[in-house]
């Protein structure tokens, strides 16, 4: 295993892109703060520059440096994660434009996946969070469902493909629903 993840970490620091598992779908990561690899995933993907891209972390403390956490959105933060939730949250001013889609927003994972936490902690920066497929596609839960350009795939076996829920902590929203749907509509609600 560990081979396989110093292989996925050399690809990340050539700004290559690495196919890698989650506890939902198979994400595509490049080097979050990475010009280059960033516009490789937008390529690979087809995305509509402007349409903002996640990222994933391996801790808190890198959640940390990358978005404004306030009391609320760490009470949330310390509840749904590492899992299947992406929270959306003020960039600080290191995450590259580009990711935010220009909305000065951050998209954020921290996967409660093994392999995927042992990638991003090697690399030590976040790499993107994006499923592994064209824009508008099936995300995959499979190898044989990805259908992105790119240099490594790392195999975490067939995945429960439901994708994650996406709730905007800075308005208290769900922007998609997904995992944990109805634990996160309560908590929310007792958030106010």
């Amino acid at each position: 295993m560990d081979e396989i993840i110093q292989r996925a970490v050399a690809v990340l620091r050539r700004d290559g892109l690495i196919v890698y598992p989650t506890e939902t779908v198979y994400g595509l990561g490049g080097d979050a703060f990475s010009d280059i690899a960033i516009e490789r995933v937008y390529e690979a993907k087809n995305r509509l520059r402007g349409k903002p891209i996640s990222i994933a972390v391996s801790d808190f403390e890198m959640l940390a440096c990358v978005a404004y956490v306030d009391e609320a959105a760490e009470n949330f933060i310390t509840r749904f994660l590492p899992g299947p939730v992406t929270v959306i949250l003020k960039a600080k001013r290191c995450v590259p434009s580009e990711l935010t889609g220009g909305t000065g927003m951050i998209g954020i994972r921290w996967p409660d996946h093994e392999i995927a936490l042992s990638i991003i902690r090697e690399l030590d920066a976040p790499i993107t969070s994006t499923s592994a497929n064209i824009s508008g596609d099936a995300s995959p839960r499979t190898l044989s469902e990805v259908n992105v350009r790119h240099d490594l795939f790392v195999d975490g076996g067939e995945l429960p493909g439901t994708p994650s829920t996406v709730v905007d902590l800075t308005k208290k929203e769900i922007i998609r629903p997904g995992s944990q749907l109805d634990e996160i509509v309560d908590f929310l609600m007792k958030m106010d």
